[in-house]
């Protein structure tokens, strides 16, 4: 998910002034399964755009129910929750980020997983962590994101390289080699600044062994594992490996077609808009797990989907998310958005079982790593996007920039 741009101090202003009816859910029994009834549910980006036509087919075995599915932009998203949750009007389902679900879990507005229903050993890891909070589950896992290798083939064969980088190590020698025999302009594009710099550091944080907030909640940002990646990191940009200069919103699609940029962390949806926008660039290109560092660890993406506190239709909320994420309706999504299936059991057939490139997205997701859930993760991950700003615009080495974020985010901790 491509978090949207407000700051947490929206939702902590509005989450204050909650004495939520919400807190308690609706308290009665609401509105049988099988009964007649309307289900609201409101889904984010091209998931609230697609999910419409699996609600048509879920309305055909279905005849009482009638799915209302409104589509809501990542930009606006944020506020849109915070205002409907602060007037106690959630949709009965509601596509929960994982920078947003401790937060609103926190206000008390929806409702915790049946986990007789769905069960943690049917998901990934990362993805069901990321729907949890404070030891209680409020998300059910959707899809799943994480973050690979892309690299030009071709110039790899010009530059010397025979295989994939494996090591950090060898992610920057490949870089180097790219520049100087492949006439790459830039070996690897990584984010130096902006919005959500951190999910650009998180392949390094997470492969050294190092986080933000452990999974006890403390703060740890500045520990000797996150501070030799940030390291690691701000080095590409030192040595001119890495472009400081890119701004927020930079499509490096275009340079990677070019060849100015040849290599890129990238989500899932990097494949498409590859084959899309540039099909000549076919078979120039693959994908390869995170180099590793101690580990090859890379981050966890995606969405969950939780069901309102203070819905009249849990019932029916409930079978429909079944219905979403089962294996089953996981690998129907797959096919209709390519969003890779946090069900595991959907990667056991069909493409998703016999295309070796699916099969790196689902190795590297055996071992992706998500941030705890915390009700500030947007002020806690903005202090690492100054700290990493810091660095790899030459400001300030890596140890006294997380030595700050570590003071700041020790106070936004929960």
């Amino acid at each position: 998910m491509n978090r949207a741009a407000a700051t947490g101090s929206l939702a902590l202003t509005l989450a204050s002034a909650l004495t939520l009816t919400a807190c308690g859910g609706s308290g009665g029994a609401g509105v049988a399964a099988d009964a007649k009834q309307t289900l609201t549910v409101w889904a984010m980006g091209t998931e609230g755009e697609k999910l419409g036509d699996v609600a048509k087919e879920y309305e055909k075995t279905h005849s009482n129910i009638t799915v209302k599915v409104t589509p809501i932009g990542w930009d606006v998203a944020h506020q849109k929750l915070v205002a409907a949750a602060a007037a106690g009007k959630l949709p009965d389902v509601v596509q929960m980020g994982g920078t947003y679900l401790g937060e609103f879990a926190d206000m008390g507005v929806l409702e915790p997983v049946d986990t007789k229903t769905f069960k943690e050993g049917d998901f990934f890891p990362a993805a069901w962590q990321q729907g949890s909070y404070d030891g209680k589950t409020y998300g059910v896992p959707w899809y799943v994101d994480t973050r690979v290798l892309f690299y030009r083939t071709d110039l790899a064969t010009k530059a010397g390289i025979k295989k994939a980088p494996a090591t950090m190590a060898e992610l920057q020698s490949a870089a180097r080699a790219y520049q100087e025999k492949a006439g790459a302009k830039w070996g690897l594009s990584v984010q130096p600044r902006g919005l959500d710099t951190v999910q650009s550091f998180y392949p390094f944080l997470f492969s050294a062994g190092g986080a933000i907030v452990d999974d006890d909640g403390k703060a740890v940002v500045n520990s000797p594992s996150a501070v030799k990646a940030l390291e690691n990191y701000g080095s590409f940009f030192k040595k001119g490996l890495s472009d400081k200069g890119v701004q927020p919103g930079y499509d490096v699609t275009k340079d990677f077609n070019t060849g100015s940029v040849a290599m890129f962390f990238g989500g899932p949806w990097f494949t498409g808009l590859l084959d899309d926008n540039y099909p000549d660039l076919k078979g120039k290109w693959a994908i390869a797990p995170v180099p590793a560092d101690q580990a090859s660890v890379s981050m966890a993406g995606g969405s969950s989907l939780a069901v309102s506190a203070d819905s009249d239709h849990k019932a029916a909320a409930k079978e429909f998310v079944s219905y979403l994420t089962d294996a089953k309706g996981q690998a129907d999504w797959f096919e209709r958005t390519k969003d890779l299936p946090a069900n595991k059991a959907a990667w056991e057939s069909g493409d998703l079982a016999g295309d070796p490139a699916l099969q790196i997205w689902r190795k590297q997701m055996d071992t992706a790593k998500s941030t705890p859930s915390q009700p500030k993760l947007t002020e806690i991950t903005s202090k690492v996007d100054a700290a990493i700003e810091s660095v790899t615009q030459g400001k300030s080495t890596a140890k006294a920039a997380l030595d700050k974020a570590q003071s700041e985010i020790e106070g936004l901790v929960q």
